[in-house]
């Protein structure tokens, strides 16, 4: 088995790091707390194990537990494939239609993203998921995929039980008035329970219920989103490249078409691109079918002009006026700037007076961009890029008759 492999053969220890996350620990909580109470419910109340049906039901509920455990580990320690330090294409007149990263000092395939949280270009990257500390991406999309499946699937179960473990044991006590519903109790009263259900348990399984219902419908609404792209051959990303190519084609009206060109045709055969039953998906992370008439490099192209489009259309200078320390929610820089901070993973960047940033997007309160570096620090690689309040920050104009840039007198509020 390929996590069997990787815990054995660890390449990198550190990456049991990854576990030291609130995105891991919340997620094998919640996974700990709905499979313990539905199984210690089954047996103490609800389904005992010396009935065939009670067996078979402990049995599933492993299941769904060992099911969810494997393809988790697979998701977070299998990885998504990382672009090889340095790489280049073979064909050297390739590398005008490719992206280079600077951080990782080599070209971006086709597919491939530079994650800011893991440091690498990561193969056919989807996105960086906090829950398993790690990018979903070519390698682990399939395992990633089928543990949004299963979770829903273990958690109304367990959800199931449950609701059946509160009703039967509260069935003599309190008159729910039901005169329509008729459940047969003989099976339920045949056994004597093992421990009185008293009131802890019954709050313990309240609590189960809303973190089984709750994940239910969370996790199912991922894998619905999931599940629409792998079927298009996409990923996340590349559905938002795709509707930002048809937004620069009818601002310019340029009049040509876009094509994305990984999806194949038939959602079967784009499906087969994703899961297989080696575990392993098919290519190698670098080279991908298309449709004609695309070609390797036809979405690369589109990234090209998009990010050039994005230096005319988006940026901004703006100079900085107040420091900032760089927390997530700073309290000095006003009400709405501690409340309204953005809820993203994305870093938040200290700032100095008189510093230059070149701003990308932003809300009513908060700016995304990069620090105007030196040139010594351009040339090392070095990029600082984060949000800051914008009140911190006042706009700056470009004089095309001195080559300089000015301020404004007054902030930008």
């Amino acid at each position: 088995m390929n996590f069997l492999s990787a815990i054995v053969t660890f390449d990198n220890l550190h990456e049991v790091r990854r576990l030291c996350h609130w995105g891991p620990v919340i997620a094998l909580s919640v996974i700990a707390v709905c499979s313990s109470m539905a199984m210690l419910d089954s047996i103490l109340w609800y389904w005992p194990l010396d009935s065939t049906g009670g067996s078979v039901n402990f049995i599933m509920l492993i299941n769904w537990t060992v099911l969810i455990l494997y393809n988790y580990f697979n998701a977070m320690f299998v990885g998504p494939g990382y672009i090889p330090s340095g790489w280049k294409p073979e064909n050297q007149q390739e590398t005008q239609y490719l992206q280079f990263c600077r951080v990782c000092q080599s070209y971006k395939a086709p597919r491939s993203h530079h994650c800011r949280k893991c440091n690498r270009c990561v193969m056919k990257m989807d996105h960086h998921c906090p829950w398993i500390n790690n990018c979903c991406g070519h390698q682990n999309h399939a395992y990633f995929t089928s543990f949004l499946l299963l979770a829903p699937l273990g958690c109304s179960h367990a959800a199931i039980i449950f609701i059946m473990t509160m009703y039967t044991e509260l069935y003599e006590r309190i008159s729910f008035g039901w005169s329509t519903v008729k459940i047969d109790m003989t099976a339920v009263r045949q056994f004597r329970p093992l421990v009185p259900f008293s009131v802890p348990a019954f709050a313990a399984t309240l609590f189960a219920l809303g973190l089984a219902l709750g994940t239910t419908i969370a996790v199912g609404m991922l894998f619905v989103i999931q599940m629409k792209v792998i079927l298009r051959n996409k990923t996340s990303i590349e559905a938002w490249i795709e509707e930002k190519a048809k937004d620069r084609i009818q601002y310019y009206q340029t009049g040509e078409e876009f094509i994305f060109p990984y999806d194949i045709g038939s959602r079967w055969e784009n499906f087969k691109q994703v899961f297989t039953w080696s575990g392993t998906p098919e290519g190698d992370g670098i080279k991908w079918p298309t449709k004609p008439p695309c070609h390797q490099h036809t979405l690369t192209i589109e990234q090209l002009k998009q990010k050039a489009d994005k230096r005319v259309r988006s940026q901004v200078h703006y100079r900085v006026v107040e420091d900032y320390n760089g927390a997530c929610c700073p309290l000095s820089k006003g009400f709405h700037t501690f409340f309204r901070s953005p809820c993203t993973e994305e870093p938040r960047i200290p700032l100095s007076k008189g510093e230059t940033i070149l701003a990308t997007r932003g809300t009513k309160w908060w700016m995304y961009g990069d620090k105007v570096l030196s040139e010594e620090q351009a040339e090392g690689g070095e990029r600082i890029r984060g949000w800051f309040p914008r009140r911190c920050v006042e706009k700056c104009h470009y004089d095309a008759t001195s080559s300089e840039i000015t301020c404004e007198d007054k902030k930008v509020n």
